[in-house]
């Protein structure tokens, strides 16, 4: 171990300043953390996080929740060079943190949210919440950990490090180690991904979407579902919204932010073809629409008259539209 502070970028977290798709006047500023640190990180880089977002094209209902959607490590791989693998943890998980950082490599971990200081006045010391980070700084001495998370940079320190990381030489024991993937970058690319990659890109995740609409399905899972919520603390509420609503709405208003960018890409907003602007624009009504959708949902698990299904009608519907838009322009 070297017991000096390494890193992979010179970063401060006081004065980081997050990628604009988290920028406060979003509809969704959080999306989830697997999405959040690869945003922060590639941006962070000095690389767009926007290529890599085409998975938004594919992602569907599963039948108790919107898809936990996530950057495939095949995309990394296509349009940044980046490698990513599961590491094996058998040591202290700070000797691999050290030893991992030391070689040029990010590190991504789950992690209990009850040690992450930027959760404060939520999970932090309040909280057993599993989570994602992406650590790129470490100060073994010091104690402390540089890691991107949700929206932006951060660090945690002290006590919290050490129940995090542990200590060098510390066994597991009866413990069970964390997921952590090794992110390796000596075959970066600096240079934007070229437009017929992206085009490829759109097609692919597009010809994995869905056979029937993923929103009349959430509709009407939710709408089976009331009667369940009905009398359950706010807790489940949220972690129910979180996983049906929000995941919708997060992943519809990334998908609008990359439908835009692809058509500034390849010239389809040069006022000769709409399709991508208006794709765009459909899906940022579903993500204003899931909004307003959790707090018709909140009324009726509290016994108040308020249909759901009928609140997600218009996204089913602008779902439809978007793709059908998509398809046409870029083919599936």
């Amino acid at each position: 171990m070297s017991g000096g502070p390494a890193a992979i970028v010179a970063l401060d977290p006081a004065a980081y300043r997050p990628h604009p798709l988290h920028d406060e006047s979003r509809t969704f500023r959080e999306t989830n953390c697997a999405v959040d640190l690869w945003i922060e990180g590639l941006h962070a880089l000095g690389l767009d996080p926007m290529p890599a977002l085409a998975v938004t094209l594919g992602t569907d209902f599963d039948g108790d929740q919107w898809r936990m959607f996530k950057l495939p490590a095949e995309d990394l791989r296509r349009l940044y060079g980046i490698e990513t693998d599961e590491l094996n943890v058998w040591k202290a998980l700070v000797t691999h943190v050290d030893e991992q950082i030391a070689l040029g490599r990010l590190l991504i971990v789950d992690v209990d949210a009850w040690h992450l200081p930027d959760t404060a006045g939520l999970t932090y010391h309040a909280v057993h919440h599993k989570t994602t980070l992406m650590a790129q700084m470490v100060d073994v001495a010091g104690r402390r950990l540089g890691y991107f998370h949700n929206t932006g940079y951060h660090e945690l320190s002290g006590d919290d490090f050490d129940a995090f990381l542990g200590r060098p030489g510390e066994e597991w024991g009866d413990r069970l180690p964390p997921y952590a993937e090794s992110v390796r970058l000596d075959r970066l690319r600096s240079q934007p991904p070229s437009p017929e990659l992206a085009r490829a890109l759109a097609a692919e995740h597009l010809g994995r979407r869905p056979a029937t609409n993923p929103i009349s399905r959430m509709a009407k899972r939710i709408d089976e579902d009331v009667a369940w919520l009905t009398g359950r603390d706010l807790d489940d509420f949220h972690r129910y919204a979180f996983g049906t609503l929000r995941q919708c709405g997060a992943n519809a208003e990334l998908a609008a932010s990359y439908v835009e960018w692809l058509g500034s890409l390849d010239g389809a907003l040069d006022g000769t073809d709409r399709d991508t602007a208006e794709a765009a624009e459909a899906y940022r009504s579903i993500a204003a629409g899931m909004k307003a959708a959790e707090f018709t949902l909140a009324r009726a698990v509290r016994g108040r008259r308020a249909d759901v299904a009928e609140a997600i009608g218009a996204c089913a519907e602008a779902w439809e539209a978007a793709t059908a838009r998509l398809v046409r322009r870029y083919g599936a």
